[in-house]
Order: C-alpha cells, then sequence, then structure tokens
C-alpha cells in the first residue's frame, strides 16, 4: 500500500493521526473524569465538615471543579457592588455567578469529545476512499497490461480493500470511546451540579441572615 503512490499514503497518515489523536483523547479524559470523581469524594468527606464555604474551598485540592465553584460563589456573595450590579439582587447574582462557572466545568469536560465524534463518523470514508483508489490503480494496470489472471488482481485489490479495514478499526475505537465519555461526563456533572445547589443555597441563606441581622442591628441604633 505504501508503495501504490502518494494518494494511499496520504490515506494511511490521515489515519494514523486521526487513531492516534482518538486515543489520546480518550486517556486524558479518562484521567480528568477519575480525578473528579476521586475530587467529589473529597469534598463529600471535608468541605460539609468545614465551618464556612472559604475554609472548606482551602481543603480542597487545587484546581478542583468543586473548589472553583465554591470560590466563585464565595466571590459573588462579597463582589455584588457596582452601579449596574447594585440593581441585580444577591441571589440571582450568585445564581449567575454558580452556573457560570458550572458551564465552564462542563465545557472542559466536553473539550475534544467533538474530534472523537468526527473521526467515528469521517474516517469509514476515508478508508472507503482509498479502496476504491486503489481498486482503481489495480483496474488502470489490467488494463494497460492486458494480464487479469487471479494472482495479478488478487494482491492489489487485496491491499485496496485493507483501507477499509483500517477505516474501522480507527472509527471504531472513536464511536465506543466518544459514547462511554459522554456516559461518564453526565455521572461527573451530576456531582458537580448536586455541589453546586448546596453551596448556592449555604451562601445565600448566610447572606440573608447576615443582611437581616446588619438591618436589625441599624434598626436598633436608630
Amino acid at each position: 500500500m505504501w508503495a501504490g503512490g502518494f494518494v494511499p499514503r496520504a490515506t494511511l497518515i490521515i489515519l494514523a493521526l486521526m487513531s492516534m489523536g482518538s486515543w489520546y483523547i480518550i486517556i486524558t479524559k479518562l484521567i480528568d473524569q477519575q480525578k473528579i470523581f476521586k475530587q467529589s469524594k473529597e469534598t463529600s468527606a471535608k468541605f460539609w465538615k468545614a465551618s464556612s464555604i472559604a475554609a472548606g474551598s482551602s481543603q480542597l485540592t487545587e484546581g478542583s471543579p468543586f473548589r472553583f465553584i465554591a470560590e466563585t460563589g464565595t466571590k459573588a456573595t462579597s463582589h455584588h457592588d457596582g452601579a449596574l450590579l447594585e440593581q441585580i439582587d444577591l441571589s440571582t447574582w450568585v445564581t449567575m455567578s454558580i452556573q457560570r462557572a458550572v458551564d465552564k466545568v462542563q465545557s472542559r469536560l466536553a473539550d475534544g469529545l467533538s474530534f472523537l465524534a468526527t473521526v467515528g463518523s469521517t474516517s469509514p470514508f476515508i478508508g472507503l476512499f482509498g479502496t476504491v483508489w486503489g481498486i482503481y490503480g489495480a483496474l488502470t494496470n489490467i488494463g494497460m497490461t492486458g494480464n487479469a489472471s487471479i494472482d495479478k488482481v488478487a494482491g492489489p485489490v487485496g491491499e485496496a480493500l485493507i483501507m477499509t479495514a483500517l477505516g474501522l478499526l480507527v472509527a471504531v475505537p472513536a464511536v465506543l470511546g466518544y459514547n462511554w465519555l459522554v456516559r461518564r461526563n453526565k455521572t461527573a456533572m451530576e456531582d458537580v451540579r448536586s455541589f453546586s445547589a448546596d453551596v448556592h443555597s449555604v451562601l445565600i441563606s448566610g447572606a440573608m441572615s447576615t443582611s437581616q441581622a446588619g438591618a436589625a442591628a441599624a434598626k436598633k441604633i436608630g
């Protein structure tokens, strides 16, 4: 196949790059997801035993999505100022900030999945193109030489058909990996969303209590 010319070589190189890219993404995303599952257990064990959201965040692993969400919510409660932001009530502002943090986590988890989907849908056709080109070359050679014996046809046609097999060999792991990673992403995001909802409730209740206490103190002084 390599001696067949530029087109078969280019097809083989493209399929090889697709395969390496797919396996790289599958392995790295599995590692990232495993970290999130581990960090979720760490959060359940450490975070909710702390005296405050800020104290709980400091006990979580640096770079953890759970720590990122908690710190984002904490900053939202303490930086609700400015002429424009004051037009938004505190609960809505904290909700928006936490939701943006959750969206960023989800976007990071989804990185690379589009490449797997592209490889899974296009690599069979790339392999088929290599097959068609190889058979075309074999038929052209038969027409030029006038020799259509089976020993002269079987080799070139068989090599061309291998291209289709290579295309499927690249596509199948990409499709299976994509579906598997999407399911695991959903499980990971369920933990992230549950945590963000709990953090939101704690932050809002704490902020409201502080606000009410301040208002009562001001009324008493007045």
